[in-house]
């Protein structure tokens, strides 16, 4: 949105919640830290913290983190950049969920202009297998090259039926450099392999939201360390200045208070925060939509060892997956998904190596023997990774807790449950997983630990892990009454409101949503454009 509107012209102030990144002291802090989680790399703030600041009330913990640093999230991203399916943006018609205002083919040339921004590696003739797009079309980087698991599984799987669905194993696009197309200027090095996508590439060869940052033009002006706090109306509803709090202490809450006008007022603090500031603010929420839907795809992950090495933590975490599942008549019955082949063993799913090699000490291994049992097992792990839709549901929401954060601002509450729909889902994901182990001859050693995000459905053990893919909370409709935001992303209540991001997605389908996200961002900022157009003549000057 700000390299958008700075390149037409407008005054941009970007606030900025979290503090300065810097890819060098995150890598050096990623290298030394003892637990290398998702957010490890990265510099936290007291007066700004992540999703670990978040109240939970049940009935299952929300658990998909958030960062809020210069960057956001995307620093820490998969880098997985698979498109929504057409039926994705209909999933009221199917029996389940909200449907969007716009469509598949609306949406879709700004799908190619957020690919060529991002920069995606990807065959454009393997995704026409299975979505709609122009048959000129070509990604801007080709394909990365598939893992030796990847060509295992395909020589087992494809074209195989499992549960009325032909296999095919299909690349996934990325936003990490592949070799460029013709006419693409690479920014930043080759992907090399490191097993350190999630969090952080050493290679800078992951997409991340400051090489965008790095275009802004001089007239986009950055302040870090400036938590919005409210959004201000006047009586006509028009938005008419933003209220923040900087701070200085990446320890304490000390801060100063600051104003700043605008003519147009964009939110793109994501889901969670986005939501926050605007039941701070007491804006858009006619429709009593605020904070409501929120969703996230819940991941069902099986493990096994295969009877062979593979050579797992090589290459990005998944560069495959299985599209089947997607789409088609059984999820007006159950939740769809998607499978995503895991090339780093059994790290998400049962802490590997680690846990590895704590196992096999406490077995008694120790020297060549532990060198030569870990081998064994590690060579041979991998895990799939099934991403379930969730769909819109109005009790799943985020509130105002009574906790305060260190600036004295309300911590966001979360109520979060899985559906029956949902459930379903995990269900028929766990039985075709079943399936396939059993077409891979693969040894299954999954297993769910009884905690709080464990359940049986229909008396089959289950267990759900976050896949950090937050979206509602503001959905976009067509009309007020039932949501927060028009198809622009433009709250209805406030003419020049915009909360944009995954926020404003009535439904996530099963595809990884930063690329959607994007897109809708770049729709969103044309629209601005456009309208501005429109009393440029009277003001002399786009806007601010």
């Amino acid at each position: 949105m700000a390299k958008v509107l700075g390149d037409n012209g407008f005054q941009v102030v970007v606030l900025e919640a979290g503090g300065e990144t810097d890819h060098d002291e995150a890598i050096s802090r990623f290298r030394t830290a003892r637990v290398k989680t998702p957010l490890a790399p990265y510099r936290r703030t007291a007066a700004a913290p992540s999703s670990d600041y978040l109240g939970n009330t049940g009935p299952f913990p929300y658990s998909s983190p958030y960062l809020r640093t210069n960057g956001g999230t995307g620093a820490a991203w998969t880098g997985l950049t698979p498109r929504m399916h057409p039926e994705d943006f209909r999933s009221a018609d199917l029996g389940h969920g909200r449907n969007w205002p716009i469509d598949y083919a609306t949406l879709e040339p700004h799908y190619r202009a957020a690919e060529w921004e991002i920069g995606v590696a990807a065959d454009a003739d393997e995704q026409r297998g299975h979505l709609p797009m122009p048959d000129d079309y070509r990604f801007p980087m080709h394909a990365l090259p598939r893992t030796y698991l990847d060509h295992l599984i395909a020589s087992v799987v494809d074209g195989k039926e499992v549960d009325g669905h032909e296999l095919l194993v299909t690349g996934t696009p990325q936003a990490r450099n592949g070799v460029p197309v013709r006419g693409y200027q690479l920014d930043g090095h080759l992907c090399a392999g490191f097993a350190s996508c999630v969090p952080i590439c050493p290679e800078n060869a992951k997409y991340t939201p400051l090489r965008t940052q790095q275009r802004w033009p001089k007239n986009v002006e950055l302040r870090t360390r400036s938590v919005v706090d409210r959004v201000h109306a006047d009586e006509f509803g028009r938005i008419t200045k933003v209220s923040y709090q900087r701070y200085y202490d990446d320890t304490t809450g000390a801060h100063t208070r600051h104003e700043v006008e605008a003519d147009v007022v964009v939110l793109a603090a994501h889901a969670i925060e986005n939501a926050k500031i605007l039941l701070m603010s007491g804006l858009a929420n006619s429709s009593d939509q605020v904070g409501r839907n929120l969703m996230d795809h819940p991941v069902l992950l099986t493990w096994g060892l295969l009877a062979e090495p593979i050579g797992p933590f090589r290459g990005p975490g998944s560069t495959s997956g299985i599209e089947a599942f997607r789409t088609g008549p059984q999820r007006c019955t159950r939740a769809p998904f998607r499978i995503e082949i895991g090339n780093w063993g059994w790290g998400w799913s049962a802490g590997s190596p680690d846990r590895d090699v704590a196992e096999l000490v406490a077995q008694g291994y120790s020297g060549t023997a532990l060198r030569k049992a870990l081998k064994d097992r590690v060579s041979r792990q991998f895990t799939l990774q099934i991403e379930v839709e969730q769909e819109a549901d109005p009790t799943n929401r985020v509130t105002l807790g009574t906790d305060r954060d260190p600036l004295g601002n309300p911590c966001p509450t979360i109520h979060y449950g899985l559906s029956d729909y949902v459930k379903d889902g995990l269900l028929a994901a766990k039985r075709v997983s079943d399936q396939l182990f059993g077409l891979l001859g693969a040894e299954d050693h999954t297993h769910y630990e009884r905690d709080e995000r464990f359940f049986e459905h229909d008396g089959v053990p289950l267990r759900f892990w976050g896949a950090g893919h937050i979206g509602g909370t503001h959905v976009m409709g067509a009309s007020a009454h039932d949501s927060v935001v028009d198809q622009w992303q433009r709250c209805w209540d406030h003419p020049n409101l915009y909360a944009v991001g995954c926020g404003s997605m009535p439904s996530l389908g099963t595809a990884n949503p930063s690329l959607t996200m994007a897109a809708l961002a770049l729709r969103t900022a044309g629209h601005v454009v456009s309208e501005s157009c429109s009393v440029r003549g009277s003001r002399g000057q786009p806007g601010r």
